[in-house]
């Protein structure tokens, strides 16, 4: 394929993909069962923090999360009491366990008080095109609180060399403005042509086989390469082709 029939054939695949039915089976619809910004931004980053591994279990496990705190995020990290984290011990997705998932509630109550809230945390060192060093210092801000060491592995650092898929991912439920029900478009103060493409299997192996990526490893290079040929087809809103890359990965067996 030539570059524009590349482009096209991409297009017409986002517009299949990013539509309210992407919904029903993509864990994104645990944070559309909220209304309130801070519900919505923290059960998206909690479902985000356990997406990896069988999409029925990742949306299960965070409705079940959701259901320990009360079907009201927002109001449960800032009102907690040490008594009420007891609920949240057995809790347990693949290595994240309940005194991990503890901790998360802890810093987020730390990002909320002390930052200004998850989007300021993220907008607060955001760079032109890109929000990777914004992740980095990120992760500095949320385990500035007392934290087993082994809990930092599920937030990941662009600076380590990681591709950061899940914080990504995130970032495009909360920014991207899709005008088609699927993304949220809720936080303003960063722009849709800074956001990455979230990385992973499918997206990679997809995008080797169109020739945007000749990386073999799923790391911050390979995203920082895929990113680039994205921007050449739309540079005002390349992560759309998300959308076209995942659903030809996973439901298209691409």
């Amino acid at each position: 394929m030539t570059k524009s029939e590349l482009q096209e054939f991409l297009d017409e695949k986002v517009i299949l993909y990013n539509n309210p039915k992407f919904i029903d089976s993509d864990p994104i619809q645990v944070p559309h069962r909220f209304s309130l910004k801070e519900d919505i931004e923290i059960a998206g980053f909690l479902t985000a923090t356990i997406a990896w591994g069988n999409r029925k279990m990742i949306i299960n496990n965070a409705t079940k999360l959701m259901e320990l705190l009360g079907n009201s995020p927002y109001d449960f990290v800032m009102e907690h009491r040490e008594h009420h984290l007891e609920l949240l011990e057995g809790f347990v997705h693949r290595t994240f366990n309940g005194q991990d998932t503890i901790t998360f509630i802890k810093a987020l109550q730390h990002i909320y008080t002390n930052h200004g809230g998850l989007e300021m945390a993220f907008a607060k060192n955001q760079q032109a095109f890109s929000m990777q060093e914004s992740i980095s210092d990120f992760k500095k801000l949320f385990f500035e609180i007392k934290h087993l060491p082994r809990t930092t592995k599920h937030i990941s650092d662009p600076a380590s060399g990681s591709a950061a898929k899940r914080l990504n991912m995130f970032m495009r439920w909360m920014v991207r403005q899709d005008n088609q029900g699927v993304d949220f478009g809720i936080w303003k103060s960063i722009p849709t042509d800074a956001l990455s493409c979230p990385l992973d299997v499918h997206s990679g192996n997809v995008a080797r086989k169109l020739g945007l990526l000749q990386r073999k490893q799923n790391d911050n290079k390979a995203l920082s390469e895929l990113d680039n040929a994205l921007r050449e087809m739309d540079a005002n809103d390349p992560v759309k082709y998300d959308f076209a890359l995942f659903g030809l990965g996973v439901f298209e067996g691409f």
